[in-house]
């Protein structure tokens, strides 16, 4: 049985190529269609994300394919250069490649170590492989193995409780400090960019419902508004925005202060006293430092954030050990499992093959000496079966020897002609 992953990350690749490798659910699944037509023997997901494309294949009686293979069909399928494809992809095979698949779905190795969407995008790469019908039994194992796996990672070390981006930072180490609930609260985005939207996101699993964003450009803060489902406001209403905001992330790439201590004065009094919590993720910082001596506002910049996320990356890195450990017993055993899963066919026809010839001379000599009793009987029938052990124990034991570390078509073949076993 031949496993192989061939792919390109954000550790070898640059965005630019990537993106003209990304596919989206249904580009894939043409994908796997065409793949099944040009390799039906073989099994295929893939793995699409804005950070990796990743080709994993398993085949029983013939070769996976390589690099050269995945690189000639990504090239014609998206139309590039496969000379410039193949230079950018990498790949593993065997255990490697099992090691690196649990290693990809245990998020360790994510540009942001620990971060938990990958371990869902894995799971929907194999069920459209599974629904196009080009997942098979290897891959399904690899693939529940790899999020089992992941499960292990995350219960046994703290490597997923450690945030390490600024904004889930800012939200779970910041934000629920100061409020214990976010449904009830009126949030405010003032800006329109990729940190707002990152942001919002972890607002949003912890139930942040209320939004409002602000952007000079009207129509990117609709569009980010619509996208969460809030509202966008003229940057003209911004000081009405901020009296009526419990919670603000202002990401904006102005360069002075949008909001100056004299105009917070102006809006502090509408306030009525209630607590304001800014997070000033734009550098330079949106917001006055000044605001900040306000008892009622807790006011952080991107510096009080940054130092967190380095705290929590010493943290997290220390529980690295411990789950490189996990994903290689459970490599290994995978691996195990796969190499006993192809000699159990073989082990089973040798067994087949000798147990019939053993009855037959068993029976011979026993009408030939029909004065013997039961209990003779039985005992000369053990005889036979020790001996037909002890015949078989040789070949056997070389095909467990060799399981461990997956054994060669070319064993497999030999022992076939040498017993001439028969499916």
């Amino acid at each position: 049985m031949n496993v192989q992953v061939v792919g390109c990350s954000h550790h070898n690749a640059p965005i630019e190529f990537r993106e003209r490798l990304a596919m989206d659910s249904d580009r894939t699944s043409v994908a796997l269609d065409q793949w099944q037509k040009v390799l039906p023997e073989t099994e295929v997901v893939v793995l699409s994300t804005c950070n990796r494309l990743e080709v994993y294949s398993a085949a029983e009686d013939t070769q996976a394919p390589g690099r050269p293979e995945v690189a000639e069909f990504l090239a014609r399928f998206q139309g590039l250069d496969p000379v410039e494809v193949g230079r950018q992809l990498y790949s593993h095979a065997g255990e490697e490649a099992i090691r690196h698949l649990f290693t990809v779905t245990c998020s360790l190795d994510s540009m942001v170590l620990g971060e938990a969407q990958i371990l869902s995008q894995v799971k929907q790469a194999y069920q459209l492989a599974a629904s196009c019908r080009s997942a098979g039994p290897v891959t399904h194992g690899a693939f529940q193995a790899a999020l089992r796996v992941a499960r292990r990672v995350a219960s046994e070390t703290a490597i997923h409780q450690r945030r390490v981006s600024i904004p889930s930072v800012a939200v779970a180490d910041f934000a629920k400090q100061i409020f214990e609930r976010f449904d009830d609260k009126e949030t405010l985005i003032i800006g329109a960019g990729e940190m707002a939207e990152e942001t919002l996101r972890y607002l949003q699993d912890e139930g942040a419902r209320r939004i409002t964003v602000v952007n000079r450009s009207f129509e990117r803060a609709s569009e980010l508004a619509q996208r969460w489902q809030g509202r966008a406001l003229p940057w003209e209403q911004l000081d009405q925005a901020l009296t009526a905001a419990d919670l603000v992330i202002s990401t904006t790439g102005a360069g002075e202060p949008i909001v100056t201590l004299e105009q917070f004065e102006q809006i502090e009094g509408s306030r009525g006293g209630r607590v304001l919590f800014v997070l000033d993720l734009a550098v330079p910082r949106d917001f006055d430092p000044a605001i900040d001596d306000r008892s009622d506002v807790y006011l952080y910049s991107v510096d009080d954030l940054t130092e967190a996320c380095q705290r929590n990356r010493a943290r997290r890195d220390k529980e690295l050990p411990a789950a490189m450990k996990i994903i290689e017993q459970e490599a290994s055993r995978f691996m195990a499992d796969l190499h006993h899963r192809a000699t159990g066919p073989v082990i089973e026809r040798l067994r087949r093959g000798w147990q019939g010839p053993k009855e037959e001379e068993l029976q011979r000599l026993l009408n030939k000496l029909p004065e013997l009793d039961d209990r003779a009987r039985d005992e000369i029938g053990r005889s036979f079966d020790r001996l037909v052990n002890k015949l078989l124990h040789p070949p056997l034991e070389l095909l467990r020897d060799e399981s461990r570390h997956g054994v060669p078509h070319v064993l497999l073949d030999a022992l076939s002609r040498l017993f001439r076993l028969k499916d």
